[in-house]
This record gives structure tokens, sequence and C-alpha cells, in this order.
């Protein structure tokens, strides 16, 4: 880690961290994360840099995307790349670029956090617009299982890739109200069970899912209006989890659904 990090939130939450990284522990990997612009995808590709991986940085605002980029080229020794891309309208053909462009910057894929998603309306389903449930399953269902699909060659080609599924409470019991939000995530728990099985004989990809549990993120907040977002946690605060399931230490844990409020670290699988 550079010597003057310029990165309190961080240094703060390593504090609490019950998971000790090394500190090359993602040295030269290639990651690539999804809605790593803002809060937990932000968190996760500037600790993930700091920790050595080369991350490719997927999100729809190109802005934040370069705050990020400018963050990790001014402190770390890293190779990141901006894709700027709105997940509503990933298809084969851009997905398939985005492989093609990662082959060639980089010839291999160590890992792939998938973090974006869309809340939509907080409803009844009787009452639910369906051209937003689409839009919900799109970003957070099928975007992931394209994405997933198409890098998995390059994953495959490495010798211990590692996939996180970002997951929800609502996605593993489900809760009025909460609609395709939910829906989605039960779809990518699912996704998450299925793909493991399927690879866990190779023991090349491991697939994960994690519920970050209430985070201070925008997308909370949204959810939440009236909640006091300071008695939440900052993402910064689970990155000791994110970089177990991200880096070497995780190898041979796969088809696992993670929480991060209750996990502790442990030597056993």
């Amino acid at each position: 880690m550079p010597p003057k990090l310029d990165y309190p939130e961080l240094t703060i939450a390593r504090r609490s961290w019950r998971y000790t990284p090394d500190g090359g522990c993602l040295a030269n990997k290639v990651i690539l994360v999804t809605g790593a612009g803002d809060g937990i995808g932000r968190a996760a590709a500037k600790t993930f840099a700091v920790f050595g991986a080369h991350v490719v940085l997927l999100g729809k605002t190109r802005s934040k995307l370069e705050a990020v980029f400018d963050w990790i080229a001014g402190n770390t020794e890293t190779k990141p790349v901006i894709v700027p891309c709105d997940l509503l309208g990933m298809d084969e053909s851009s997905a398939n670029g985005l492989r093609d462009a990662i082959d060639q910057d980089y010839g291999r894929l160590d890992g792939v956090l998938h973090n974006a998603s869309l809340l939509g309306p907080k409803v009844p389903i009787e009452h639910y617009p369906p051209e937003h449930w689409q839009n919900a399953m799109q970003v957070n269902a099928y975007a992931p299982f394209l994405l997933t699909h198409t890098l998995l060659p390059l994953m495959q080609a490495g010798e211990g890739a590692s996939i996180i599924m970002t997951s929800s409470t609502v996605g593993r019991q489900g809760r009025a109200y909460w609609g395709a939000y939910a829906v989605s995530k039960f779809a990518l728990e699912g996704l998450m069970q299925v793909l493991a099985d399927e690879l866990e004989n190779a023991g090349r990809v491991r697939v994960n899912s994690l519920n970050p549990g209430g985070t201070r993120t925008a997308m909370r907040r949204e959810a939440y209006p009236s909640e006091d977002p300071q008695m939440l946690p900052l993402p910064e605060s689970h990155m000791d989890l994110y970089l177990y399931l991200m880096s070497d230490a995780s190898i041979g844990i796969t088809g696992q659904a993670f929480d991060a409020r209750t996990w502790q670290y442990s030597t056993q699988p």
C-alpha cells in the first residue's frame, strides 16, 4: 500500500476487519467491477486496486468512472480501464466487445464482481409497472448472466478466477413491495448455485453470492429515505470479505451464500 494513501474510509475500516489480507493479495489480477462509479462498486474497485488488481471499471456515468480511474491512477501502480456502459442496453454484441477488449488489454480475467443494480419502484405486484419490472430484470439478472456467459472462457483460461454475485436480504427471503428487485436477486442466487455446481469439478472458477446488508449508499437512501445513513456502515467496512472472496485465500470455496454482516473469517472452508 502506498505510504500516503488518500483513502481515509479504508484506513478507518481496516481497524475492524475480520480478515487481514496480505497487502499484495490481488497483485496483477484483472478484475471487472460493474457499477464501479458509486457506492459498493466504487469502494471495491479502489480497494481491489490498492491490493494490486488491475480493475476494469464498468458503469453508466463516465464522470464517476473517471473520478475512480483518476484516484486509482494517482494512488496505485495498477492499470485500470474505463468501460462506460448502461446495462439496460447490454446485448450480445456489447458483451462480446467487452470480452475482446479485456482479452486485448490484459489477455485474461481473474474475477468479476457483479455489483450494478437497479432498485425499481417499491409497490405491490398488482401495481408494478411492467416496463420498470423488465428494466430491473435486465440490469440485475440478465446482464450478469450475459456477462458471465460471455466472459467465462477468459476466466477458465486461468488457474483460479472468482465470480461474486451481489445479493440482498430480500433476494433470500421475499418481502412485500420489493417487486422486481427481490425477484432479480433470487434469480442471481439461482445463477450462482447452478453455475457453481457446473464448474465445481473443473475447479478453475469459483462462484459465490454476497449480501452486503444495509450499507451507506445512494441506493440504500433511495430505498429507505427516512433512515439515518450515519447509522449504517460504510462500504469499506465490508471490503475484507470482498478481498477474501476475490483473492486466492478463497480457492475451493464455491456455491456459498455469504452475508457481510454475520461472516466471520475462518481458516477452515
